[in-house]
C-alpha cells in the first residue's frame, strides 16, 4: 500500500475544500449526532468522497448493491456456518436495494443483517456444546471402536467440503446443527490424529517406559475439549465486538467494490495503521500473550522502556494495569486487545503493572511509557561467505516511513545505510530480499532506487484527471553501489516492492528473481473526512463523544487516487513483476486466479502509458548468460524439483477440496499429502548450510542481551538453510564473471 508523507499529500487543500463545497448535511444538533445520523454521516461522507476523487469511481447501482450483499455474507459467514437459507431469502430483497439505501441515507440492510447475525452467533454456542458432548466416530478402527455405541453421528463414509463456495446455506436449523457437527468432527479428526502420532513417537523412544501414554479414548475426548475450549474463545471475542465495530466493516466492504485497497479507518483503526507504517509506538515495549484468560509477558523488545527499567520479564502474568497513582484494573478475564489499550499511553506517563513472577512472587513495576521501535520491519543485512568473496544480503521487509513524526527512520536511508556497511565489509554483490514485502512509502521507494541508480526518473504517477508525472530520485547525485546486485521478490511482494524491482529490471542494472510479484500498482493516500465537512456538520460531530470520552470523529479513508506506472511506461497493475529467473514457488500448486492482484473481482484493470526517457544504468553485461546457468542449476536441483512436485500435490489437493472424516482414510490423504514435503525437509535439514555473519556495525548492538543474540543467531541460520538465497549467492558470483565493477558513489547530500 501506499501513502505519501505529509509534506507530500497531493490531495491537499484545494481537493479537500472542492469536497466541502460539494457535500450538504442535514445532521447538524446543538446537543451532537445520535449513533444513527452518525452512521449515515459516514456513509454520505465516505461515498461522496469516492465519487469526488477516486481513480476511477465506479457507478453506485445495482451491481454495485450486489457487490456489497455478497460481500458482507461472505465476510460474516464465509464457512456457512451462521446463516440458514430462510435468513438468505429474508435479507435478499435487500441485494440490489443497497446502492438506493445508500444514497437515501439508510443503513436498513445492515440493520437487519447485523440483526440476524448476532441471534446466529449467540445461538451457535448450544449447537456446538450439545455436538461436543458425545464422541465422534471415525470408522471401524480398532482404535476408536469404543465409540460406536456411544456416538450417533455419521458412518465410515463420511466427507467434508472445505470450499465453502461450492455449499449452499443450510436449509433449516437440522441443516445447520449438521453442518456445525460436520465441521466439528473434523477439527477434532485433526487435534486427535496429531495427538496420537506423537503418542506414537512417544512409544518408539527409549524412554516411553517412563511416559505416561493416553488411551485413545482419552485423546478423542482431549480432541473435543480443544476445540470446545476454541470455539468458546472465538465466540466470546465475537460477542465482544461492538455494533459499531461492525458498522466499521460494512464500510469497508462498501469501499472495497471500488478497489481492494480502497478501506475505511475508525479513528483508532488509522493509529494503527500509522504505527505499523512508522515501525514504532508509545508504549511499553513488552509483547504479550494470552493462554485460558492469563495475559503473560512474551518477550521483552530490546532498547524499550521496559527492557530499560528491567524488572518486567517473559513469563510474567499481568493482574492488574493502573494509570499512574490511580486505582489499578483488575484484567482478569480481558481480551489481549484491552489490555494493551491499557498499557499504551502518551510519551512521559507512567504505567503499574502488577505481576506474578514465575517464582510465585507478586510485585507492583512502575513503567514510564516512551517510543518503542519493533526492529522486526527495519532493515537489516549479513555476510554471506562464498568461494568467490563475501556477499551482501539485506532484507527489508516493509517500506516504513515517518509519517507522524514519531519516528525519525525511514527505509531509504536505512537501505544505504547497510549499503554502507556491506561495503565497508568489503562484499563483491549485494542481494537484496523484497519477499513478502507488501510495499510502503512512495517517497522511500524513490529515494532507495536512488541507492543503486543515482539521479534519475524511477517511476510515473498518474490520476484520472492528469498527465502523468515523474518522480526522480534526488537525494545521492551518483549511485552509492553500482557493483553486482540482485533483487528477489515472490508472490507477496507488492506496490512498493514491485516499483524497485521494475525499475532496476527497466535500467537493466539488477537481475530479478523469483515469482511474478503481486500485481498491485495503484496508489492511495489518506483522507481524514472530518476534514471534508462543512463547519455546521464538524460542529455537530464534535459535541458527540466517542467510548473513551474524545471528540467524535468519522475517521479516514484510504483512497485510490492514482496508479503507477513504470519508466517504460508499462503498469505493474494485475500482472505484477516478471523475475528473469524463475524459481519454483510452493505457492506454484495454486491457480494463476487465487493469487496477487488478479484475485480481487475488483482490481482495477492493466494499461500502459507512454515511456519517458532514461538511459540504463550499472547494466548487467552478461544478463542472458546468468539466467541460462541459474536456470540449468535450478533444473538440476533435486530440492528445487521436490519444490515444484509439491506444488503439482497441493494443487491436486486443491481442486478436490473434499478431506475424509474417516480416521484411516484422513491418515492415508494426510501421509500423500506430506510424503513431498517430508523428502523436502529431510532434503533441506542434511544441506551445507552458508556461511553467514553479520557486519562488525551491528555487533554492539545485537549483543545488548541474550534475547537479541538468541534471535540474531536464528536469522543468521534462517539466512544460511535458505536454498532461494543460495542460488541468488551464485547469481551474483556468475554477474561478477562479466566483469562489472564495483564503485563507491557520493553516497546522500
Amino acid at each position: 500500500m501506499f501513502q505519501f508523507m505529509k509534506n507530500k499529500i497531493l490531495i491537499p487543500a484545494l481537493v479537500i475544500l472542492a469536497l466541502g463545497a460539494f457535500f450538504s448535511f442535514r445532521y447538524v444538533h446543538a446537543a451532537g449526532l445520535t449513533q444513527q445520523q452518525r452512521r449515515q454521516m459516514v456513509l454520505e461522507t465516505v461515498m461522496k468522497t469516492i465519487q469526488a476523487a477516486h481513480f476511477s469511481p465506479r457507478p453506485i447501482d445495482d451491481s454495485f448493491s450486489v457487490r456489497v450483499y455478497k460481500g458482507m455474507l461472505g465476510f460474516l459467514d464465509g464457512e456457512k456456518l451462521y446463516f440458514t437459507a430462510s435468513d438468505i431469502e429474508k435479507l435478499s430483497k435487500y441485494e440490489y436495494a443497497i446502492d438506493d439505501q445508500i444514497l437515501a441515507g439508510s443503513t436498513e440492510f445492515f440493520d437487519s443483517l447485523e440483526a440476524i447475525y448476532v441471534r446466529r452467533i449467540d445461538g451457535s454456542e448450544k449447537i456446538f456444546k450439545d455436538i461436543l458432548k458425545k464422541p465422534f466416530y471415525y470408522g471401524a478402527t480398532e482404535s476408536l471402536k469404543f465409540n460406536t455405541e456411544t456416538s450417533a453421528d455419521g458412518d465410515e463414509t463420511e466427507s467434508l467440503q472445505l470450499n465453502a463456495d461450492k455449499k449452499e446455506y443450510a436449509a433449516d436449523e437440522a441443516g445447520l446443527s449438521e453442518r456445525w457437527r460436520k465441521h466439528l468432527k473434523y477439527r477434532a479428526l485433526v487435534k486427535y490424529v496429531d495427538a496420537k502420532k506423537e503418542q506414537e513417537k512417544k512409544k518408539e523412544n527409549k524412554d516411553s517406559v517412563n511416559v505416561k501414554l493416553k488411551t485413545d479414548k482419552e485423546l478423542e475426548a482431549q480432541a473435543r475439549e480443544d476445540v470446545l475450549k476454541s470455539n468458546e474463545r472465538y465466540l466470546k471475542r465475537l460477542r465482544k465486538v461492538k455494533s459499531d465495530d461492525r458498522f466499521s466493516w460494512y464500510v469497508s466492504k462498501i469501499t472495497e467494490t471500488e478497489d481492494p485497497h480502497t478501506a475505511y479507518f475508525p479513528p483508532l483503526e488509522k493509529k494503527s495503521f500509522d504505527e505499523r507504517m512508522s515501525g514504532s509506538f508509545m508504549g511499553i515495549g513488552a509483547r504479550l500473550s494470552q493462554n485460558d484468560d492469563k495475559t503473560t509477558i512474551a518477550s521483552i523488545i530490546t532498547g524499550s522502556p521496559s527492557w530499560k527499567q528491567g524488572q518486567l520479564k517473559a513469563g510474567d502474568v499481568i493482574m492488574k494495569v493502573a494509570q499512574g497513582e490511580d486505582d489499578p484494573v483488575d484484567i482478569s478475564g480481558y481480551e489481549i486487545d484491552d489490555v494493551v489499550k491499557l498499557i499504551r499511553g502518551a510519551k512521559g506517563t507512567e504505567v503499574r503493572l502488577t505481576v506474578k513472577s514465575t517464582d510465585g512472587a507478586v510485585k507492583v513495576i512502575p513503567i514510564i511509557r516512551g517510543i518503542v521501535e519493533i526492529e522486526e520491519i527495519f532493515a537489516k543485512s549479513a555476510i554471506i561467505k562464498s568461494k568467490d568473496g563475501p556477499v551482501g544480503f539485506i532484507y527489508l521487509p516493509e517500506f516504513y516511513a515517518n509519517f507522524n513524526n514519531i519516528n525519525p527512520r525511514s527505509s531509504a536511508k536505512d537501505i544505504a545505510k547497510e549499503v554502507m556497511k556491506l561495503k565497508n565489509a568489503g562484499v563483491t554483490g549485494i542481494i537484496l530480499d523484497l519477499r513478502y514485502n507488501g510495499g510502503g512509502s512512495l517517497n522511500d521507494v524513490v529515494e532507495m532506487a536512488g541507492v543503486f541508480l543515482g539521479r534519475g526518473p524511477v517511476v510515473q504517477v498518474k490520476s484520472s484527471h492528469s498527465s502523468p508525472s515523474v518522480l526522480r530520485s534526488r537525494s545521492f547525485d551518483t549511485a552509492i553501489y553500482s557493483g553486482p546486485l540482485a533483487i528477489m521478490v515472490d508472490q507477496s511482494s507488492a506496490s512498493a516492492s514491485e516499483i524497485l524491482a521494475a525499475v532496476l529490471q527497466d535500467y537493466n542494472r539488477a537481475v530479478i528473481v523469483g515469482s511474478t510479484s503481486f500485481g498491485k500498482g495503484t496508489v492511495q493516500k489518506m483522507v481524514n473526512l472530518d476534514d471534508v465537512l462543512d463547519d455546521a456538520s464538524k460542529m455537530g460531530l464534535r459535541s458527540t463523544l466517542d467510548k473513551d470520552g474524545e471528540p467524535s470523529s468519522l475517521g479516514s479513508l484510504k483512497l485510490t487516487m492514482e496508479k503507477f506506472y513504470r519508466v517504460n511506461g508499462g503498469s505493474t497493475q494485475r500482472k505484477g513483476v516478471t523475475p528473469h529467473i524463475d524459481m519454483p514457488d510452493p505457492y506454484d500448486g495454486y491457480d494463476e486466479e487465487d493469487l496477487g492482484e488478479r484475485h480481487y473481482k475488483s482490481a482495477l484493470p492493466w494499461d500502459d502509458i507512454p515511456a519517458v526517457s532514461y538511459k540504463p544504468a550499472n547494466s548487467i553485461p552478461n544478463l542472458n548468460q546468468v539466467i541460462s546457468m541459474s536456470n540449468a542449476r535450478i533444473e538440476a536441483n533435486p530440492t528445487f524439483r521436490l519444490i515444484k512436485e509439491n506444488a503439482e500435490v497441493i494443487k491436486k489437493k486443491r481442486e478436490d477440496n473434499v478431506v475424509s472424516l474417516n480416521e484411516a482414510e484422513y491418515r492415508k490423504e494426510q501421509e500423500e499429502t506430506n510424503a513431498v514435503s517430508k523428502k523436502l525437509e529431510e532434503l533441506q535439514k542434511n544441506a551445507i548450510a552458508l556461511e553467514v555473519t553479520n557486519p562488525e556495525e551491528d555487533m554492539a548492538r545485537i549483543n545488548l542481551d541474550t534475547a537479541s543474540v538468541s534471535k540474531n543467531k536464528e536469522w543468521l541460520k534462517a539466512i544460511g538453510k535458505d536454498i532461494y538465497i543460495a542460488e541468488t549467492v551464485n547469481i551474483i558470483n556468475d554477474i561478477k564473471k562479466g566483469s562489472m565493477n564495483v564503485s563507491i558513489g557520493t553516497g546522500m547530500k
